[in-house]
């Protein structure tokens, strides 16, 4: 097994700073699978075939990226098949209260909201919206004081409006910060679900919950959330097991049946569709205890 490190990270982000901006050029990817109170943007450029690990997320990415990283998500990237002398990593972190609830609730905030909500599990930007920001995103570096917190801000309100983002990791996997879809009946099925994904869960049992019939909630939560049910109760009970793998040391049978999944061959097939790989190899990248530094 590869032994990597969980770390909790304390960052040079001061009190008395609203963001803190940093960049480099180098030859491989060093630090450790991590997570941390604040924000993280992480521009990656020329590290192709680099991996890249967010929450239960696991990819190889491409030679650009762009990362929005929400609080105490783990993240890290690792060299991997990435042959470049010339990674460039453009990384800017904020506080989690720079931006408070109250603020983020009026209406012209409410694309940074819903981003900053969804960031809870790592977004990918797409490479059209990467080229339109990223020379702001360099040239922040250049710009002091207040002027570079209104370019943040800025440059954050254009990536909440962009088009194609990618959601990275799965409900479940971080689910004390759950999504707010603005809906009760979303928020209480999602709670069940969550609080009872060990056992078996079916549409009726959940529509009868939140008071709808079985063909109404169906249109309503893909209408919602773009998932069926069927996805939604798994991708949740995938992102309990893939914590298990991590937390634990249960088999992968084991951890299959304690997520609800009667069948360990549906589960393997579902978890390497969902992740690229199998139960097994996903807890070899994980392999290690938290360190806090």
């Amino acid at each position: 097994m590869n032994s990597k490190s969980i770390v909790k990270e304390i960052t040079p982000l001061t009190q008395s700073d609203c963001f803190t901006i940093f960049s480099r050029v180098k030859k491989e990817f060093n630090f450790p699978l991590h997570f941390h109170d604040e924000y993280e943007l992480n521009l990656i450029l020329n590290a192709k075939g680099a991996k890249r690990i967010v929450g239960d997320s696991i990819e190889t990415i491409d030679d650009v990226e762009l990362v929005l990283i929400g609080s105490n998500l783990t993240h890290a990237w690792f060299t991997h098949q990435c042959s470049s002398d010339e990674i460039t990593e453009v990384t800017i972190q904020w506080h989690k209260d720079l931006f408070d609830e109250k603020f983020l609730r009026r209406n012209q905030l409410s694309f940074i909201r819903k981003m900053f909500e969804r960031s809870l599990r790592g977004i990918s930007f797409p490479r059209e919206t990467i080229m339109a920001v990223y020379p702001r995103i360099v040239a922040l570096n250049q710009q002091s004081g207040f002027d570079s917190v209104m370019e943040l801000v800025s440059i954050l309100h254009d990536l909440s409006t962009s088009r194609n983002m990618l959601t990275l990791s799965d409900t479940g996997f971080n689910n004390e910060q759950g999504i707010n879809y603005n809906s009760r009946r979303l928020d209480k099925a999602f709670e069940y679900i969550n609080n009872n994904y060990f056992k078996p869960i079916t549409l009726k049992d959940i529509s009868k919950l939140v008071n709808m019939t079985d063909v109404s909630f169906s249109r309503f939560i893909k209408k919602r959330t773009g998932n069926t049910f069927i996805d939604s109760l798994n991708e949740i009970r995938l992102g309990h097991a893939s914590r298990m793998l991590i937390d634990t040391t249960h088999s992968v049978a084991e951890i299959s049946y304690n997520c609800g999944f009667n069948n360990i061959s549906n589960f393997n097939r579902l978890f390497k569709r969902k992740k690229n790989c199998t139960p097994k190899e996903f807890r070899e990248n994980f392999s290690g205890t938290r360190v806090f530094i």
